[in-house]
């Protein structure tokens, strides 16, 4: 499965953003879907992961950052996972990758995820 990345742009601080993470080569029904993103000079974190039957995870490396602010979805006839982003802040500047699980999320970190997609940069700034 080959995923990508779209939706990013500059966006002030406060405002929404909907990110898509498209599949193409497979359809998502066997894989549980992850969005993670990474700042300049920082590794790679966790933001929160869908399974095929919509049960989501949220990293516990950003949790407390973005629980109530982010949202993610997925319409599986699209073969498509959205990111859905409100009240945007300067700290969520980053660019936003996703990346396959099979079937189920468990902990929401990069090394247990494959089949990255090329990122989506998100900057916010007034």
């Amino acid at each position: 499965v080959q995923l990508q990345a779209s939706g990013g742009g500059l966006v002030q601080p406060g405002g929404p953003l909907r990110l898509s993470c498209a599949a193409s080569g497979s359809t998502l029904d066997s894989y549980a879907i992850g969005w993670f993103r990474q700042a300049p000079g920082k590794e790679r974190e966790g933001v929160v992961c869908i399974t095929s039957s919509g049960i989501t995870t949220y990293s516990t490396d950003s949790q407390d950052s973005v629980q109530g602010r982010f949202t993610i979805s997925r319409d599986n006839a699209k073969n498509t996972v959205y990111l859905q982003m409100n009240s945007l802040k300067p700290e969520d500047t980053a660019v936003y990758y996703c990346a396959t699980v099979p079937f189920f999320c468990g902990a929401v970190v990069a090394y247990r995820f494959n089949s990255w997609g090329q990122g989506t940069q998100v900057t916010v700034s007034s």
